[in-house]
Order: C-alpha cells, then sequence, then structure tokens
C-alpha cells in the first residue's frame, strides 16, 4: 500500500557490510541510487538490500546492485501487495472482454457475502474495490495473531484462511469508512479474487499465469497457494521482534493469509518486466491503462492496483510496495514503462518514507536534483 507501517528494531553491527553494483555493457556507469544500499540497510534494519534498475529502450541496459549477504538478481521473494497490481490488472481484462463490469455491485457477482454491520455489497461496485473506496474492514486488521512474533506489516502470518472466511472476517466488524472515500484494504483485493474465480471458474491465480505471466514469460513469478517454501533460487527473509530487537528467519511462510491482496512470489526482473510490459500497453488497451491510471476516485492517491508519486523534478513514477513476513519490496516505473526500478530489503522492517523517497529521486531525477546520502 501507498504507506507502510515500519516496526521499531534495535541496531544491527554494520561491520561486514559491502556494496557492489553491476552493470551491462550498454549501462555506461551505475546508477546514483546505490549510494543509498547502506541506507537502506542501516535505517530499514535490514541484514541485506538490493535494487535493479531497467531501461527498457534500444541499446538500454540494467544495473544491479547490492549491499549484505544474500540477495541476488534472479532470487525469488515474497512481493506482497504488488500482487494487487496483477490482479486490477485482469479484472480490466475481464471487463473489456465483457466478463465483468467496473459498476456491478459485489452483490451481483457474490450474492450475500458482504451483509451486515452497515456493510452492503449491493452499494459496492467493483470499481470501488480497485480503488479502495468501498470503505471495507482491512480483514488482516480483523484476524487474531496466533503468533506475535511473525505480526507486522502484512499481518497474522501464522493464521492462514480462506478468501471467504477473511471478508467473514472483516465484515463482522462496521465499515472504517464512508463509501467513496479511500481507505486501504486488503479485503477489497480478496473480493476480487472471489469475483474473478467466479466469472471465469478458474481461480484468479490461475488467470493471472494465463494472461499475464505466461505471455510476459515471467517464469521468476509465481502464485504459491498452500506451498510454504519459495522457489529456488531464493534468498532469505527476516523478522526482527519489536520487543527485543530479535532477527528470526522467516522465509517458509504459510502464503494462504495473504491471497490476491498479497501472495505473490517474484524476482527483481520480473518485477521490472512486469511494470514495463502494463505500462508500455502489452497487457491492457490505451483506454483501459487510462482507466487503470485513474486516480480521482482516491483524490490522487491511488488508481486500481497502482499509485502514483511525484517526484521533485516533476516526473511522476507509477508502481506500488509490498509488505509482507520477511520482506519489502517496492517498484517503480514511469508513465511510459521505459524505466523501471525495483528495490527490495529482505526483513518485514519498511524503509521510512523519507529514506523511499530519496531512493526514487536518485534513479529517476536529473543527476543534478539527485544528492547522495
Amino acid at each position: 500500500m501507498p504507506i507502510s507501517r515500519a516496526l521499531p528494531v534495535a541496531p544491527m553491527v554494520l561491520t561486514l557490510l559491502a556494496v557492489g553494483t553491476a552493470s551491462l555493457p550498454s549501462e555506461p556507469h551505475p546508477t546514483p541510487a546505490s549510494s543509498y544500499l547502506p541506507r537502506l540497510v542501516v535505517e530499514g534494519r535490514a541484514p541485506a538490500a538490493a535494487f535493479l534498475a531497467r531501461h527498457h529502450t534500444p541499446g538500454g541496459g540494467q544495473t544491479f546492485g547490492s549491499t549484505g549477504p544474500g540477495i541476488g538478481p534472479g532470487d525469488r521473494f515474497r512481493a506482497g501487495s504488488i500482487t494487487k497490481t496483477f490482479v486490477a490488472t485482469v479484472v480490466l481484462q475481464l471487463a473489456r472482454e465483457g466478463e465483468l463490469g467496473l459498476d456491478d455491485s459485489v452483490e451481483e457477482h457474490l450474492p450475500g457475502l458482504v451483509q451486515g454491520h452497515g456493510n452492503d455489497g449491493s452499494a459496492i461496485s467493483l470499481r470501488a474495490l480497485l480503488t479502495h473506496t468501498s470503505g471495507l474492514y482491512d480483514y488482516m486488521a480483523a484476524l487474531p495473531a496466533t503468533d506475535p512474533a511473525l505480526t507486522g506489516a502484512a499481518g497474522p502470518s501464522a493464521q492462514p484462511v480462506t478468501p471467504a472466511a477473511a471478508v467473514r472476517a472483516a465484515v463482522a466488524r462496521p465499515p472504517v469508512a464512508a463509501r467513496g472515500s479511500y481507505a486501504y484494504s486488503n479485503t477489497n483485493y480478496a473480493l476480487l479474487g472471489l469475483v474473478v474465480q467466479r466469472v471465469t471458474g478458474h481461480p484468479y491465480a490461475a488467470e493471472i499465469r494465463r494472461r499475464v505471466l505466461v505471455p510476459l514469460r515471467l517464469t521468476g513469478t509465481s502464485l504459491p497457494g498452500v506451498r510454504a517454501v519459495l522457489p529456488l533460487p531464493h534468498s532469505r527473509g527476516y523478522h526482527r521482534s519489536p520487543a527485543d530487537g530479535t532477527l528470526r528467519e522467516v522465509t517458509d511462510v504459510d502464503p494462504r493469509f495473504a491471497g490476491a491482496a498479497g501472495e505473490l512470489v517474484s524476482t527483481l526482473a520480473d518485477l521490472d518486466a512486469f511494470y514495463a510490459a502494463l505500462l508500455g500497453g502489452r497487457l491492457l488497451l490505451p483506454a483501459d491503462l487510462a482507466t487503470l491510471l485513474d486516480t480521482r476516485a482516491s483524490a490522487g492517491v491511488y488508481g486500481m492496483g497502482i499509485y502514483p508519486q511525484k517526484l521533485s523534478c516533476g516526473l511522476t513514477v507509477w508502481g506500488h510496495n509490498g509488505h509482507i513476513t520477511g520482506s519489502y519490496v517496492r517498484s517503480a516505473a514511469t508513465r511510459d514503462g521505459r524505466h523501471t526500478f525495483t528495490f527490495r530489503v529482505n526483513t518485514d522492517t519498511a524503509p521510512g518514507a523519507a529514506l523511499e523517497a530519496d531512493l526514487l529521486e536518485a534513479e529517476f531525477c536529473p543527476p543534478a536534483r539527485s544528492e547522495g546520502p
């Protein structure tokens, strides 16, 4: 989501850190973003951090940077809420095909599921789910945490649920905002996953594979379902206890609690390739892409599974972040998809918003506007 909650952590020892960047021959100098990697580790309290920047143009190239052990450019990791961009893309494809309408109500597709405690599925459109303007309570906040050591921004990782059960947990609470007001809620995308299955007869994960992963050859990306072990090669993920600063490995996590709101597993390269293809018009027709990027419903904060961030040099980049047990990741791209950038830290303690903004400025703004850390 656009604003992520960071967990308090203890300081860490930095004696073994090293920074490295690797550029293809077509990229004559390392990206300025490489100078921010040590700050990502220190301020994010992470064992390691990495990024991949790509210029998807003739003669363009890519730069990979990492600091700390154990993150390679092709390693799989949990991408959290970046899943939402994939889900929104599929929903807009289905709308173009006439399988559903963005102004259809939730009740039309999932009768009786969103009712009670002030919730009314007949008054909530699919468009409202896509833009987080439904007002629905976030099911992540509704579930009890059975393992407090793993409870973070992504919610209780030791509490797997079915999508319908997640929704029922949310609608047992009153709305958190008036319908039409922006309020980020994972419940919206849990519902969209159910809608995709209802109209296609296939799980949303199967539709993402068929419509996005296979055409784009994103071989490092998957939707694990019940599989807790990451595919190889993968890097490790960690959780740092807010109570005593203890670092605990949480690479193997049951992903069912995240579902259509955040179960995606991917790589730095695949996420760059996905946003390049999406914003470059390879997945949606121009009118549908414009709908995806329309932020008017949320007063400029969020489109449909994607959000903008305006930088000091006047450039607006588009993308999403993912905050899930053991991982924080952020992807951003220019509006035409020709310049993409994804970074990741291997802990669920997110870097501060200011540091993240500085990193994006360093990558996307002219060198004169980008200062070192």
